[in-house]
């Protein structure tokens, strides 16, 4: 921060109190706002509940000029942008289902630089309005944080391949600026494990990050994995455990939109309150759902993952997966939804016996799901045979409609690197085919069926093998 100097930790920390109204810094809040006000490089690993918004927050608000925030999901950046305009800090966001007056207006604040932080999809970043706007040579911006890192490695290959263009983000935002600017990037997380970080740091191309890792562990929280041995028995299991429980706060995560629909509507049948929550629901419905469940007016919310990244409700004293997860780091993040307050809470999740006899539907979701990735490498590879050498992304896309996954696959395999955010070029040297998503998924299989202390896995499957040595937790379900 270029005015870092004139601010004292003293005067950094009334900021704080002012802001948020808190005594003091948690630790390692302090040391990461200050990493940030020092224009360095850094990743933070953080479980969720822990605070990391303020972490990048607080640096932006001190600083003069932007800080861009990447932002995975629109209702995230809405209830943080929310906050902090109820703060009356100058903060806004960019999405695709803003009405045109309201983008339009913050377009403007951004020009004439009335902004401090300003949220964004990586998508919205690389569209021409808002790209040629953050051109600008007298726009000042001090940084990039990508929020939720995580997506790019779940997401970057799949569904959202805007994410593994983001390394070329700041080499072409500082060819237009003053010689001499410097741009930090950092990325923020609750789970990333060995790999994860490493594909975070290459893909972002960090310099020297200071890295910070809190382990995921959480004492007041008893994961549970039980057997369904029917489709009709889940369904028993899961009112079972709601009955014995009313009044509480919960969430009932499934695969699909279509499964959301499906058993919100069941159990409204059998007298719930509870609503469905997909990410193909308007915004207002998503807003709807979200502030009758944050209010208490649901008890539960049957929901797909879009639900709950950044949604700050502490007293949740429960999470089934109704299905389980694909990821490890999936499961981790949703787990971590219970319990912000402390108090103790459980994470439930209910499996179809592992010989699918009985109830093949979780062994034909794993299948699906790993069918689904080898085909999309293999549709790359097919690709790469027709894709010109170099070429511009919006190009080749209009021509080859499936090309903008297949340029991040490739990208992740090494085949290709970005000229700039919008130009690649391919290199021919295939090197390993890095289907990490599969080895992934075979990791929550070995989580779901282990006989060991769950946490002592999930710690190792973290990169915290230390600490994970001798553990045993004593309050999950292979403990009790």
């Amino acid at each position: 921060m270029n005015n870092h100097k004139t601010k004292s930790w003293e005067e950094v920390r009334i900021a704080f109190q002012k802001i948020w109204g808190y005594e003091d810094f948690r630790p390692p809040q302090g040391e990461i706002v200050n990493t940030l006000l020092t224009q360095k490089d850094a990743l933070i690993i953080m479980p969720t509940g822990g605070g990391k918004s303020i972490c990048f927050q607080l640096p932006a608000l001190l600083q003069t000029g932007l800080t861009l925030v990447i932002s995975p999901l629109v209702a995230l950046m809405e209830n943080q942008v929310q906050e902090l305009i109820e703060r009356q800090q100058k903060a806004a966001l960019l999405h695709s289902e803003l009405p045109s007056f309201q983008r339009r207006a913050t377009l403007q604040a951004l020009e004439k630089q009335q902004l401090r932080l300003l949220y964004l999809s990586p998508e919205t970043l690389l569209s021409p309005p808002v790209w040629e706007r953050l051109c600008q040579p007298q726009l000042k911006i001090n940084g990039l944080i990508l929020d939720e890192a995580h997506c790019l490695v779940q997401w970057g290959e799949s569904f959202r391949p805007a994410y593994r263009r983001l390394g070329a983000v700041r080499p072409a935002l500082l060819k237009h600026k003053p010689p001499g600017t410097k741009i930090s990037i950092a990325a923020f997380t609750a789970t990333a494990d060995p790999s994860a970080q490493k594909t975070i740091q290459t893909v972002l191309k960090l310099q020297q990050p200071e890295i910070f890792r809190l382990n995921p562990y959480r004492p007041n929280l008893h994961p549970t994995v039980r057997i369904a041995w029917t489709p009709r028995g889940r369904k028993q299991q899961l009112i079972k455990f709601i009955q014995n429980r009313p009044q509480q706060a919960g969430l009932i995560y499934v695969r699909t939109r279509r499964d959301s629909e499906n058993l919100a509507a069941w159990l409204a049948e059998m007298g719930y309150k509870t609503a469905s929550y997909h990410a193909g629901l308007g915004a207002t419905e998503r807003r709807e759902v979200e502030a009758s469940w944050l209010g208490g007016k649901i008890p539960f919310v049957v929901c797909t993952c879009a639900f709950g990244m950044g949604i700050n409700k502490p007293d949740v004293r429960w999470v089934i997966h109704y299905h389980a997860p694909h990821l490890l780091s999936e499961y981790v993040q949703e787990i971590g939804r219970a319990g912000r307050d402390g108090k103790p809470a459980e994470a439930l999740t209910l499996i179809s016996e592992p010989t699918g006899w009985l109830d093949p539907e979780d062994k034909q979701r794993q299948e699906f799901f790993q069918e689904q990735m080898r085909s999309q490498q293999q549709k790359a590879q097919q690709l790469i045979k027709k894709l010109p050498q170099q070429g511009e992304v919006n190009k080749i896309n209009k021509e080859f409609p499936d090309s903008a996954i297949a340029l991040a696959l490739l990208h992740s395999s090494g085949q290709l690197h970005w000229l700039d955010p919008f130009h690649y070029k391919i290199e021919h040297k295939a090197k390993s085919q890095p289907l990490t998503q599969l080895h992934a998924a075979q990791q929550m299989t070995q989580y779901l069926n282990t006989k060991k202390c769950r946490w002592q896995f999930l710690l190792t499957a973290f990169g915290f093998e230390k600490e994970a040595a001798n553990w045993r937790c004593g309050h999950c379900d292979n403990c009790r």
